[in-house]
């Protein structure tokens, strides 16, 4: 019935709504801003109505949720980065139907999910900035998705990933896009240190192992990048452990996922962490290619509690 039309990892750094105001830093991330609004230019030639959000800034220590309530508006200031994210006005219009639906496959699959269709939960930064430069005219309907996962296996995330991707096909009538909204390595500046490291990577460790993963990624070493994920996650300091890139990966195929991803903003260091826009184009999968319990991730758990 429906369509995964795109897949794509993103960057949501709040220095893109310092971008746009007068000050010293006024367009100094266009580059990120201009790689958000060609994902836009993309879902509408696909005709996506949806656009489904692994939000890493939506923080849940039980269960996995889906913010699909049928509309928002109001002013957020970011509770992390207030200096960076003040009073930064949003209205999107949300998708009950989907979420519902996304919900019940998860569930079916084995991933204790709940969707809040009835709701005073606004969406995280990790959602509404993307939807800044996408989707100012809300030509899209939004789904946020948590994935700050604090006490959650990434296996499950992938299960939740490829459950999502039946629902759409299976029961939903539309075309929706998936976005892992999140950095790779994600380990800030010191405090004290951050405007030194404005447009930097925090360790030459953590950048050259993150242009690493972008090569594989270029080069379709799907099979690989998913053995290491996990380790990854921890060692690359990988934003919201990564389980926006394990449910990704998940929807797309795991491990037997087999396009070379389309970097449309090249790799950027901002505030130590590690950042980057990048389509996944999307292939048919099988009902094989499921993340089961022999996947490389399963045992692998990687507690908010025990970040290394």
């Amino acid at each position: 019935m429906g369509k995964l039309a795109l897949a794509a990892k993103i960057t949501h750094v709040p220095s893109m709504y310092l971008s746009e105001l007068d000050g010293p830093q006024k367009g100094f991330r266009q580059a990120a801003i201009d790689g958000h609004k060609e994902i836009s230019r993309r879902c509408r030639e696909l005709g996506v109505d949806t656009i489904i959000v692994f939000d890493t800034h939506w923080l849940v220590n039980a269960n996995y949720h889906i913010n699909c309530a049928a509309h928002w508006a109001g002013n957020y200031t970011s509770n992390e980065l207030p200096h960076f994210i003040s009073n930064m006005e949003f209205e999107y219009d949300g998708n009950p139907e989907l979420g519902r639906l996304l919900a019940e496959e998860c569930n079916a699959q084995g991933v204790e999910t709940l969707a809040h269709d009835s709701t005073s939960l606004d969406p995280e930064y990790g959602t509404l900035v993307p939807m800044r430069y996408m989707n100012e005219d809300r030509h899209f309907k939004v789904v946020s998705v948590s994935a700050m996962c604090t006490v959650h296996y990434l296996n499950d995330s992938a299960r939740l990933g490829w459950a999502m991707r039946k629902a759409i096909e299976e029961k939903y009538d539309g075309t929706v896009a998936i976005l892992a909204s999140g950095s790779l390595s994600h380990r800030f500046a010191q405090n004290g240190q951050a405007p030194g490291f404005a447009t930097k990577t925090w360790s030459p460790f953590l950048e050259r192992l993150d242009h690493e993963v972008v090569r594989m990624w270029e080069n379709a070493e799907w099979a690989d990048f998913c053995e290491m994920l996990p380790e990854y996650a921890v060692k690359g300091h990988g934003e919201g452990f990564m389980h926006d890139t394990a449910m990704l990966l998940g929807a797309l195929g795991w491990s037997e996922y087999d396009q070379k991803v389309e970097v449309l903003t090249p790799y950027f260091g901002s505030s130590g962490t590690g950042q980057i826009n990048a389509l996944f184009p999307v292939s048919p999968v099988s009902g094989d290619q499921v993340p089961g319990p022999q996947a490389s991730v399963t045992e692998t758990f990687v507690p908010g509690s025990s970040r290394v």
